[in-house]
């Protein structure tokens, strides 16, 4: 015994936007017109992250803190050898992130204050 077919409802197409579909097909993950690569936000957010990373000041900005964090841990007096129950190893690391931040901060300010000295003369 055969079973009797049901009537099944056609389905709905979904409405095409107004852009023309050639627009469409250009832009299925080939380029832009302006050339870039189309891509999420994660990866304009990494090639941001890579441009940053190329700025001059954000070097200097790494250079001045890893020179502080240095100068901390030789400044501690790191031996190694553990004094007690901790070891001054997280004492001098501690410290260290405390003068990297500290000796950032201070770039970052100087920076600024040019950056604000230059900005008034070019108004006068």
């Amino acid at each position: 015994m055969a079973k009797a077919a049901t009537a099944v409802a056609p389905k709905k197409k979904k409405k095409s936007s107004a852009k023309p579909a050639a627009l469409k097909a250009a832009s299925n993950g080939k380029k832009k017109k302006d050339g870039k690569k189309k891509g999420g936000k994660a990866k304009d957010g990494f090639d941001t992250l890579l441009r940053l990373a190329d700025h001059p000041l954000v070097a200097d900005l790494l250079a001045v803190g890893a020179m502080a964090a240095v100068a901390a841990i030789a400044e501690q007096g790191f031996s190694g050898k553990s004094k007690g129950k901790t070891s001054g190893s997280s004492k001098a690391v501690k410290d260290a992130g405390k003068a990297a931040a500290a000796a950032i901060g201070k770039r970052l300010i100087t920076e600024f204050e040019e950056v604000k000295k230059g900005s008034t003369t070019a108004k006068s």
